[in-house]
């Protein structure tokens, strides 16, 4: 059965990121969605010049409009604040839920400030079903939890999956340059799964919002963690294929 994706996240005015490229990777994948806006933000894919988060009262119920039609899972991106993480962690329905943890641009803006990653820390990630950090969000994360950012990856995502989230992809795109680009899956109690496909020469804005979005996509249809993974990186695979 079909249904609806929650996108929850910020506006790229570019297209390249945040809730656009959500929107067309659930497309892509088949699915519908609705959108919760946590954020404007005016940028190119070079810099930031604005953002400006929107007020809880106003994300409250664009996240009750879109519960009304029934939901089939959620995917979580840019929160940018305290208070709108309180928000959707009191309106969440029992449904899988990805975590992007999105704490800065590509271009280097931060977009959550360090109140808004502990709120994030202890209230969204024990409702986590898959939260998808890259390497540079890892260290951060290892930081806001009193760790050593330089901490073995293995060591961060224990703590992170005693914090309460079900599963850890860890993303490996900023890993060192090689042919092969390796994505793998930490759950307690399993094994580690990797991932892998051909590693490209050039870069695209907003593959980790398209990959998330995309495994929130597979988990509303009803694919396991896995299976889903594996549709949401040959989404991106072929991406990068027609752009190249």
């Amino acid at each position: 059965m079909k249904r609806p994706v929650l996108l929850i996240g910020g506006m790229d005015s570019s297209g390249g990121a945040g809730l656009a490229r959500d929107l067309l990777s659930v497309q892509a994948s088949g699915q519908t969605a609705r959108l919760a806006v946590t954020a404007v933000t005016a940028q190119t894919d070079r810099r930031v010049l604005a953002v400006e988060p929107v007020a809880p009262a106003l994300l409250a119920p664009q996240i009750e409009a879109a519960l009304e039609t029934g939901i089939g899972a959620v995917k979580i991106g840019a929160m940018f604040n305290a208070p709108l993480i309180r928000v959707v962690a009191a309106l969440l329905p029992d449904v899988p839920v990805v975590l992007d943890p999105v704490l800065c641009s590509s271009s280097g803006h931060a977009l959550l400030d360090p109140e808004g990653v502990q709120a994030m820390i202890a209230l969204l990630l024990p409702r986590t079903t898959v939260l998808t950090p890259n390497l540079p969000e890892l260290a951060a994360l290892a930081a806001a939890l009193g760790m050593d950012p330089a901490s073995e990856r293995e060591a961060v995502v224990d703590v992170l999956l005693s914090r309460g989230c079900r599963s850890v992809l860890l993303k490996g795109g900023h890993e060192l340059p090689s042919s092969v680009s390796e994505d793998i899956l930490y759950a307690a109690g399993s094994c580690p799964l990797a991932f892998r496909s051909p590693r490209f020469s050039f870069e695209l804005r907003g593959t980790g919002c398209q990959l998330a979005s995309g495994l929130a996509a597979g988990l509303a249809r009803g694919q396991d963690v896995p299976e889903a993974i594996r549709a949401a990186r040959c989404g991106v695979e072929a991406r990068f294929r027609n752009a190249g």
